[in-house]
């Protein structure tokens, strides 16, 4: 965006903001999840301390939905002659950067958006996402921010006032909450909805049906690793003889889709050709649904790599490619990376060379981001030293400008991530976690005694 100076809307002094009035989705398109984020045209100014988005103009372009949409903010008050005046030039630019056979009948009929929120809203109904839709998640949210903010008593009750509302898309919409919590390490956050997450399991139908779930597909996993390297068709066979519910299957073919081909179906055949009675009725049931399982899997990974490979071709086509790519970040799965893998694999076969090298600039700007962080790194070294104090010691001194408040905070957020998860675990895996927990901490007291230390000498 480019860099504009303004006045403050509050004290009106000078300011430079980042000011964007054209959203072009057909020449940028990150620019529509740029506008949809409403982190836009957003002013800070030094001089009063404010903070608030400008009341600009704007052009919002998609010629792959034919969507021209213009705003005017009615703040601005000015007539019509004048607001003509300011966007006729942006819808020309959107009109001039594309090719002549592009140019529809609705650019001669740009729709005027009388608020911000109905343009948002008309650029999410060309995807096919109602008013209803956006006020029912707006409902939802609204929802869990009661709860967050109500007291431990006042949640429970309105849990039972509100169970109702508490559907897929509720938990949905939790879930992604607190999976951003946790991405951006905020441990208050994390800690709070993992708090309101136990009860949302134990007080609500849904919430108990989501937990059994999770149970089945925890409890497949863990035979599945049970059988280590006995893995065989015949060993899936007889998990799946004895497995008690529809969901237990659901998750082996989940796991182990590749390993159900035409030979593990031939096996079990056969064991229901030897077969008596209940049994047999049973494992015929059981068959016929792991049938239309996997071609449901199928079915739906096949259309995730179409979705895959239809954002793969759009991030090619950015010009700004590793902003894109990190606006993205989060849609980026292992179904993605093997579609890039396998389209950098055909563009270097073919000789491809302009692609190929875009490919490989994507796949390390992902590598790059999804690097650990150097203090995360460095806090593994240390934890495989802790048993040995001197070597500990000689570590910090060697890497002792690795010896940073960042450090610090990394540790800190390991250690309380470490303590929660602890607390939800049991048996073994809960001894376990105490272990890293402990080691941690024997590295947070090394590297602070370390940092008193250096402070004191500094002194």
């Amino acid at each position: 965006m480019p860099r504009t100076q303004i006045s403050c809307p509050q004290c009106r002094q000078p300011i430079v903001a980042d000011v964007q009035q054209l959203f072009d989705v057909g020449a940028n398109p990150e620019d529509k999840q740029r506008f949809l984020s409403g982190q836009v045209n957003f002013a800070q100014c030094p001089a009063c301390g404010y903070q608030g988005g400008l009341a600009t103009p704007l052009v919002y372009h998609d010629p792959e939905k034919e969507l021209l949409l213009t705003y005017f903010p009615a703040e601005l008050a000015l007539p019509v002659r004048e607001q003509e005046r300011v966007i006729g030039p942006l819808i020309k630019k959107a009109v001039d950067g594309l090719p002549q056979e592009k140019r529809k009948g609705y650019l001669f009929n740009p729709r005027t958006m009388f608020t911000l929120q109905l343009m948002m809203e008309t650029v999410l109904e060309a995807d096919g996402i109602t008013k209803e839709m956006i006020r029912a998640q707006q409902d939802r949210m609204r929802l869990i921010e009661r709860l967050i903010t109500a007291s431990p008593e006042s949640q429970l009750q309105i849990i039972q006032q509100e169970e109702q509302a508490m559907d897929d898309e509720f938990f949905g919409l939790f879930g992604s909450l607190m999976q951003a919590a946790m991405y951006n390490q905020d441990e208050n956050a994390a800690r709070e909805l993992n708090g309101l997450q136990n009860l949302l399991l134990e007080h609500t139908a849904k919430g108990r049906e989501i937990k059994a779930q999770s149970g089945e597909v925890q409890a497949a996993l863990k035979a599945l690793q049970a059988l280590g390297n006995n893995l065989t068709r015949e060993k899936i066979a007889d998990l799946v003889a004895e497995a008690p519910s529809e969901t237990r299957l659901q998750a082996y073919v989940q796991f182990v889709r590749q390993a159900m081909d035409y030979e593990f179906f031939t096996i079990l055949s056969a064991r229901i050709d030897q077969a008596n009675g209940e049994t047999r009725e049973k494992l015929v049931e059981k068959r016929q649904l792991l049938l239309t399982l996997t071609l449901e899997y199928d079915e739906e990974m096949k259309n995730r790599a179409q979705v895959a490979q239809k954002n793969l071709e759009t991030l090619l086509q950015a010009p700004k490619l590793e902003e894109a790519v990190m606006q993205n970040i989060e849609a980026i799965d292992d179904l993605f990376l093997q579609v890039l893998t396998s389209e950098l694999d055909a563009a270097r076969k073919a000789g491809n060379l302009d692609r190929s090298a875009r490919l490989q600039q994507i796949m390390t700007i992902i590598e790059s981001a999804s690097a650990p962080p150097d203090e995360l790194v460095f806090v593994e070294e240390l934890m495989d030293l802790v048993d040995d104090e001197a070597a500990l010691a000689q570590a910090l001194e060697e890497n002792a400008d690795e010896v940073t408040p960042e450090l610090m905070q990394v540790l800190t957020s390991l250690i309380a991530q470490g303590q929660a998860v602890a607390e939800e675990a049991k048996g073994k895996e809960k001894a376990q976690q105490q272990e890293t927990v402990a080691r941690i901490q024997k590295v947070y007291e090394a590297v602070l005694r370390f940092a008193m230390r250096r402070s004191f000498k500094g002194g």
